[in-house]
């Protein structure tokens, strides 16, 4: 699928989960809907993901660290999609920890006002824990949509992950994005 060379510009912050070896679902569904996709995946995501897969399919480097002094600079992001969104990173970004590119990325996108949607993919053990409710709602306060909960992503019985790979809900995602004010 081709990108629109004038479209809005998509940041997609890829994880490491099982679901994240299938983003390139949601670069589909972004594609269809006009978006310019950039990946960019946490250091753990490298090893669910086809890079080369993903760069053919975005016609876009996947960016995994901050660029080199002299290299270009990727477009500004219009919006963003973490997907899947892990325990771990909810928790760092939710308090403002900012040792990757990615959530150097996601520490300044509510001050920027960019609309971002995460949908998380953790165990029922995790995600029934007070430090994760707590990051979750912190980030609902900033403004960013988690698409926790019912009829959204609900957490798995842990050890069942692998079960949940391929209904991973990625429509949920850019059809939450869609419905911002900013995109409808």
């Amino acid at each position: 699928m081709t990108q629109s060379a004038a479209g809005r510009v998509l940041y997609l912050i890829v994880c490491g989960a099982g679901p994240a070896g299938d983003v390139g679902r949601l670069v589909e569904l972004a594609h269809d809907r006009g978006w310019t996709v950039q990946i960019i995946a946490t250091p753990s995501a490298l090893a669910f993901i086809d890079i080369p897969k993903l760069e053919a399919q975005t016609g876009r480097t996947v960016r995994s660290q901050y660029r080199s002094p002299g290299e270009p600079k990727s477009p500004r992001a219009d919006a963003i999609i973490v997907a899947p969104a892990t325990y771990n990173m909810i928790n760092k970004w939710a308090n403002g920890i900012c040792d990757t590119y990615a959530l150097g990325i996601l520490a300044e996108a509510p001050g920027l006002g960019i609309p971002v949607v995460a949908l998380p993919f953790v165990n029922s053990a995790l995600a029934g824990r007070a430090p994760f409710k707590e990051s979750v709602n912190a980030l609902r306060s900033e403004g960013v949509r988690i698409l926790l909960g019912p009829g959204e992503f609900e957490p798995h019985r842990p050890g069942s992950g692998g079960d949940r790979i391929t209904d991973f809900p990625w429509q949920l995602a850019i059809a939450s994005l869609s419905d911002t004010p900013e995109h409808a």
